[in-house]
This record gives structure tokens, sequence and C-alpha cells, in this order.
């Protein structure tokens, strides 16, 4: 069975704490909540206790983790040498959800790295995630807390939807504030490459330490990845997604086209089909019956969205809905990471 203990996300209990960092020294795994989504947790120098997180998850063996850290004092122990960004980065960034890829010191078992030599590692603002290294003393390995390729986790009942009965314990800590995983920045390259946006905008990371590239290109199934979340599908609901990409800027406009299409293909509606949209659009949607609507925020606000992404498609699915309409919302600031979780987890990209 999986233990559940909730605790304060501000003041986390330090007996609680206690007892989630001896399950994590005697070999076990712990979900933990991080400002970004909830994460599986192992210790990162046990080859053992990580290669229980890859047969809880069913995650292949080429795709590597993130080592999470305490904070910048611990990166010696682990990396064998800082690009000339770091400093810069770490200072302004961590903890946050910023991960960097640096070459790895022999201390990190390879299946962390999935072989590879170099190593992503993060340091966490979550208090629960900072409360638990600290009583640790050791990295912890922590993809997301989820069946691999599912949907990311923010909530603590998601994780045990998908990992209860596998793994030890779950730290509830309530919903995680970005929602979004974090922006895998690769230091071992020049200029410095986005593996995958997240939760710190490429602009950000710009007006720090100047121009970074943008990754453009998703490696097959069955290479060795260079950090998490580049396949080119993962994210995914149970239902069908279907990702309306429109050029014109009239979202709503866009959806309805597609879904016009979709009532027309089904003979007789059985299930229902799912909306996500957003505040200001919900209306247009009033005159449809068989709908599930869910609203992910306001328009203009991509922080809101990206919080509410993957916990509206985990609502749709569980409302049973075979299909989820949705479109994309640009690709400035968080709306690239947004529009990068919707392309990898759909299963129709439609451009209108």
């Amino acid at each position: 069975m999986t233990e559940i203990l909730k605790l304060d996300p501000l003041h986390p209990d330090p007996a609680i704490i206690h007892k989630a960092a001896q399950i994590i020294h005697t070999g076990g795994l712990v979900a933990f909540p991080t400002e970004t989504v909830y994460g599986l947790g192992a210790n990162a120098l046990d080859s053992h206790a990580v290669q229980r997180i890859f047969l809880a998850k069913g995650r292949p063996a080429n795709d590597p983790l993130i080592v999470h850290i305490q904070n910048k004092d611990w990166l010696e122990s682990i990396v064998r040498n800082f690009p000339p960004q770091t400093e810069a980065l770490v200072n302004h960034f961590w903890p946050g959800p910023l991960t960097l890829i640096f070459p790895r010191k022999e201390i990190i078992p390879p299946n962390v790295t999935a072989g590879g030599e170099n190593v992503a590692v993060r340091a966490p603002s979550h208090p629960v995630a900072q409360a638990l290294l600290a009583a640790c003393g050791v990295p912890i390995a922590a993809p997301s807390a989820n069946r691999f390729g599912h949907t990311s986790p923010t909530q603590a009942k998601h994780v045990l939807e998908d990992l209860g009965g596998r793994i030890d314990l779950v730290l509830d800590g309530g919903d995680c504030s970005i929602g979004l995983e974090s922006t895998v920045l690769d230091l071992t390259q020049n200029p410095p490459v986005i593996l995958r946006p997240g939760g710190i905008p490429r602009e950000e990371i710009e007006r720090i330490i100047g121009k970074v590239l943008l990754a453009t290109k998703s490696p097959e199934m069955e290479e060795v990845l260079p950090s998490p979340g580049l396949l080119q599908r993962h994210y995914s609901p149970n239902s069908t997604l279907i990702l309306v990409e429109n050029t014109s800027g009239n979202r709503a406009s866009a959806i309805k086209v597609m879904l016009d299409f979709v009532l027309k293909a089904q003979k007789e509606v059985q299930k229902p089909i799912g909306i996500l949209t957003v505040n200001e659009e919900t209306h247009h949607y009033e005159s449809f019956h068989q709908l599930e609507v869910i609203s992910l925020g306001s328009v203009n606000n991509l922080q809101e969205i990206g919080r509410n992404l993957f916990a509206g498609l985990r609502t749709l699915e569980q409302a049973g809905v075979e299909v989820i309409l949705t479109t994309d919302f640009g690709e400035e600031g968080l709306g690239l990471a947004i529009r990068d979780r919707l392309r990898r987890a759909a299963s129709q990209i439609i451009r209108i």
C-alpha cells in the first residue's frame, strides 16, 4: 500500500519529513510536491533505488532523470565543471524551475543519466522539497510522479491515480504553483540550448546570459535522451487530444470548426466532447450539447493557464470524454512551454 501524508506546504511537519527521509535513505520511493509538478524521488546516489523509479513508472531506461539538490553548494559534489554562465543562472533562478545540464561526476550512477556523460540538475523552491532535501542530505533523483507518458501530476491525488501501490509514500503538499515542468538548459553546448521549455521563459534566461538556442528536433524513442520530456509523444491523457493551432488568432472559431467536424463524424454521440478553453471564451459553447467545458483561466494570464493545464486534462479524462479539443497560446513567455506540452500530448495537430 502507498501511504499518503498531508502536510502544510509552507511549514511542513518535521516528523513527516523525517519519515520521508528515512524511506529515501533505505532505498524507497517518495512522491513529493515541487513548484512545477509532483516528483517521484529516490536517493540519486543509489542505483538500485533509482532503478525502482523506472520500474514504478514504466519508464524506458534511455530517458534520464533530473537530480534535485538543495542549493548551488551541492553542485561541486556531483558535476565535473561549471560552464561560465553557471554562477549568473543559479544566483538568479535557483531555487526555482530551471534545470541545468552539466558533465557528471562518477558518484552519479549511470542509470540516472541513461548512460550519458551529462547530468540534469535543479534546486526546487517548494518548501516541502527543500525540507526533504535538507533532511536527506543526499541528492534526490526525481522525474514526474506519474505513469510514463501520462499527463503530469500537479496534485497528490494525481500521483495516487497513477502510482498507488507502486511507491512507498506520497507527501501531499497541495497544488503545485507553476504546474509545468522546469525549463531544461544544456550548458555543455555553446551557446546554451533549451532542450525543454518550462517554468522559466526563454526571454528571462536571455536577459541574464544573452542568446540561447531552442532545440527544434525531438529525439527518436530508441536514442539515449539528453534530457527528460523530449519524446515526441508525452504528457498524454487517455482521451484523444486534438490541438487546433490557429494562425488567425480567433481561438473559439478554430475550435468550433473542429468541433463541427467531430460532431458530424460521429453518427451517434456516445460520450461527451471535452473543450479546454479560457474564461473569456466559455460562452461560445453554451449552445452545444454533450460538451464538458473546462476553463484554464484568463487568456491574459499564461501563469494561470500553465498552472491549470495538466489538471484540466485529467479532469476531462476522468469525465469520460472521448475527444478533447484545445488551442495553443502562442510562443511568448510561458506560451512556449504550454505549446510544447500540448504538442507532445496531442494525438492530432490541426492547423486552421
